[in-house]
C-alpha cells in the first residue's frame, strides 16, 4: 500500500479510528469536536479512507463498523519522512538545526537531544 498524505479531516477521523480502534459513523461523529459535520459528510470521509486502503470495515447487515488498517505510528513516520525529504534534505543535522533556531531551545533540550540520537545511532531498536 502506497501512502499518501490526509487531507486535515482525513486525518481528523483516523485520529478517532485509532483512538478508538473500531467504530461506527455515529462513533466516530460523537468523538469529533463542535461545530459537528453531517452525518453525510463523515461516512463519505470514511468511505474514502477506505478506498485508499486506510479504513477496513466489518458489515453488520447494512451497518459498518470501521477500523484503522494503518497504525499511527506508521502514519506518523510517513508524515516524518515526508517532512525531512521536502524540507530538510532528508538531513537530520538541518531538522535539528532548525529545532534549535527556530524553537529557541535550551542547552540542555539539545543536550537532550543529541544523546537521544546517539542512543538511536548505538542500537536502532532503542525509541
Amino acid at each position: 500500500m502506497q501512502l499518501r498524505e490526509l487531507t486535515k479531516a482525513e486525518e481528523e477521523i483516523m485520529r478517532v479510528l485509532w483512538r478508538l480502534e473500531k467504530a461506527f459513523v455515529k462513533d466516530v461523529l460523537a468523538e469529533l469536536p463542535e461545530p459537528k459535520p453531517a452525518y453525510n459528510t463523515v461516512s463519505t470521509i470514511i468511505r474514502i479512507l477506505e478506498k485508499k486502503g486506510l479504513v477496513g470495515y466489518t458489515a453488520y447487515g447494512k451497518t459498518h463498523e470501521y477500523y484503522p488498517l494503518i497504525t499511527e505510528e506508521q502514519y506518523k513516520r510517513f508524515e516524518m519522512d515526508q517532512l525531512m525529504t521536502n524540507y530538510f534534505d532528508n538531513s537530520l543535522q538541518k531538522l535539528v538545526s532548525f529545532f534549535v533556531k527556530d524553537r529557541k531551545l535550551s542547552l540542555n533540550e539539545t543536550d537532550e537531544i543529541i544523546n537521544l540520537l546517539n542512543r538511536k545511532g548505538d542500537d536502532p531498536q532503542k525509541p
